[in-house]
């Protein structure tokens, strides 16, 4: 398997990534439960415009490209070098995403390794996600790599059968 690096995306990019991520976001939220399709496109892009107020030049914000040496685009991370719910030294992983040509190759691991060294480069100490309960590969991919349960949210839908 040929060694892959990752590079800061560029504005143009960003641009395109960033349009997949809402989207992607949205269908993910949908098959959770969370959402209605009616209105989850909308919903992903106000939580994402949350997130990022200034897109791009969001300060704290991590926009990696992971590519082969000859320039093969495998995948992309966004990680964000504070955590959203203010845990002290730990980074926030909130998207890694492997081309689907590259998928099953290991790129993922190489992937998330990468931008474990970025963060670390950066002086953070620590790196958490989340991951929906439905996505075994990824678990997987985590649990492998030394990620542990931090907390768990469970839900039952509930009828009127008694």
């Amino acid at each position: 398997m040929s060694e892959l690096t990752v590079r800061s995306m560029t504005e143009i990019e960003f641009g395109q990534w960033y349009s997949s991520l809402v989207r992607a976001y949205a269908d993910e939220q949908v098959a959770a439960g969370n959402w209605s399709a009616e209105n989850a496109l909308q919903m992903a892009r106000q939580s994402n415009e949350t997130l990022l107020p200034d897109g791009f030049a969001t300060a704290g914000m991590l926009f990696l490209k992971g590519e082969l040496h000859d320039g093969t685009a495998i995948g992309v991370l966004w990680i964000g070098l504070t955590h959203p719910r203010g845990i002290a030294d730990c980074a926030f992983l909130y998207d890694i995403e492997v081309e689907s040509a590259h998928r099953g190759a290991g790129y993922g691991r190489k992937l998330l390794a990468a931008g474990e060294d970025v963060v670390r480069r950066h002086g953070v100490s620590a790196l958490e996600l989340n991951v929906f309960g439905d996505n075994d590969r990824a678990r997987r991919l985590y649990q492998s790599s030394g990620y542990r349960v931090i907390t768990q949210q469970m839900r039952k839908t509930l009828t009127d059968e008694r």
